[in-house]
């Protein structure tokens, strides 16, 4: 089975180039800068090595000098093309036209990708209100476009007259990409704004008028920045990692503490990993593995998406401070990510994928540390995982814990498809399918998925 390891790529190549084909100056970048400038005198947590690594304004990998994402001048016409190779060549000549990182799958597939996301978004939204739609991370702006390009030419006219979209976005270079995109289409910008800003900082959000939304994030979860905890072997307390200084050293090092950082331990606390099984036959395995532990002892790391966690307890925290606190929260979430990643070599469960180009060669690295803004980190989505943050947000698995009495209703309804079942329900994939019946869309990205949240409307 053939699986995609970047953004907007065939397996083929995805394995080697398309997201990592980073600019020359990257080489500048990574003499210059060392972790060192990221970790200060004072120890940081991991996820704050990561963002700055990622995001920085001056040195991180989305800073404005690394323009990443790429706008393809047309769409492509896959009805032209004979089947997979001439696809490859195809691709290959846009990559060698266009100095960027990489195509999203939104631009690779441009309309049909975020027509199919604006379907299932008419197919669920309550069309008697106006529709109010937010995207995390909106890239190039490729998506907000085609979906307003979508509503304007395909939805009834008072959905795309009373419609507003926001845009979210922290990079300043990508937010004016956007507004050009968009802007395109006069009428769209009426419509459309770009905030650039940090999702993930609730005071961003200011008053949000408790109205239902949409919330679409495509490929923004991989790039959340994570935390690591650690374990010396089996039966040892998760612990946090820390990183500091190593001294009189450019180096620095791991340092590992228990437990108290707010969002990693409601993360332990929701996948389970903090739950002492003594009961039954559990205790014999607990037995087992104590001794197991002491004659073989087996280190272990998990990753953590605490970004991802701090996201949706801002987006569904502001929902109820509007209303009362034990109302439901009215967000519908459309998120599209990577559900594994081939290849990855740093340990730890849910480990990522750290790349960067070297001397035109792509270079994995074995170490998240080695990550200077030059290189890529992206994180596999655990869509389980998430829906478990997503139903603890809305308050669903806090009251299932707490309460003894009747069982208690979902507050919200999820979904979980692959990128060829999504696309088959609400897309035209007979679009992005060539002369010889090969779909890209369809054939290469079967690592990706779609996950859908909608609020049940049941009070509890």
């Amino acid at each position: 089975m053939m699986v995609c390891r970047s953004r907007g790529a065939p397996s083929s190549l995805a394995f080697r180039a398309a997201k990592l084909l980073c600019r020359a100056q990257f080489q500048r970048i990574r003499l210059a800068f060392f972790s060192t400038d990221i970790v200060g005198e004072k120890p940081i947590l991991v996820r704050d090595f990561i963002r700055s690594a990622l995001y920085d304004p001056n040195h991180g990998y989305f800073s404005k000098r690394s323009g990443p994402v790429g706008v393809l001048d047309r769409s492509i016409r896959f009805n032209q093309l004979e089947g997979r190779s001439a696809y490859i060549r195809h691709l290959n000549n846009l990559y060698k036209q266009h100095d960027i990182a990489w195509f999203t799958p939104v631009e690779l597939f441009k309309p049909w990708y975020a027509y199919g996301i604006a379907e299932a978004i008419m197919h669920t939204a309550n069309l008697s209100i106006p529709l109010k739609i937010f995207e995390i991370g909106g890239g190039s702006g490729t998506c907000a476009k085609c979906i307003l390009d979508y509503m304007m030419l395909n939805a009834p006219a008072k959905v795309y007259n009373n419609m507003t979209y926001t845009s979210i976005e922290i990079s300043p270079s990508l937010a004016e990409r956007q507004l050009e995109t968009v802007g395109e289409v006069q009428s769209h910008l009426s419509r459309y704004k770009v905030q650039c800003r940090d999702a993930t900082d609730r005071s961003g959000w200011g008053h949000i008028d408790p109205q239902p939304c949409w919330v679409i994030m495509l490929e923004v979860l991989d790039n959340l920045p994570h935390d690591l905890v650690y374990s010396p072997n089996q039966v040892s307390p998760w612990m946090e990692v820390w990183l500091e200084k190593v001294q009189d050293s450019l180096q620095i090092s791991e340092v590992y503490k228990p437990l108290q950082d707010p969002l990693i331990t409601q993360c332990v606390k929701i996948i389970g990993m903090d739950k002492d099984h003594s009961g039954g036959w559990s205790r014999v395995v607990s037995a087992s593995r104590r001794i197991l532990s002491k004659v073989l002892p087996k280190p272990r790391r998990a990753w953590m998406p605490t970004s991802c966690l701090k996201l949706l307890m801002t987006l569904n925290s502001q929902k109820l401070l509007e209303v009362l606190h034990w109302a439901l929260p009215k967000m519908s979430l459309i998120a599209s990510d990577f559900s594994y990643l081939p290849d990855v070599s740093i340990p730890g469960d849910r480990a990522p994928l750290v790349s960067s180009k070297i001397h035109g060669s792509t270079v994995d690295h074995s170490n998240y540390l080695d990550a200077k803004g030059d290189a890529d980190i992206f994180f596999p989505t655990d869509f389980r995982f998430l829906e478990r943050i997503d139903h603890h947000c809305s308050g669903w698995l806090n009251e299932q814990t707490e309460s003894k009495s009747l069982k208690r209703v979902k507050k919200r309804r999820t979904l979980t498809l692959d990128t060829a079942a999504f696309m088959e329900e609400f897309g035209l994939p007979t679009k992005t399918r060539t002369n010889d019946g090969y779909n890209p869309l369809l054939d290469d990205f079967r690592n990706t998925k779609f996950y859908i949240s909608v609020p049940t409307h049941n009070i509890t």
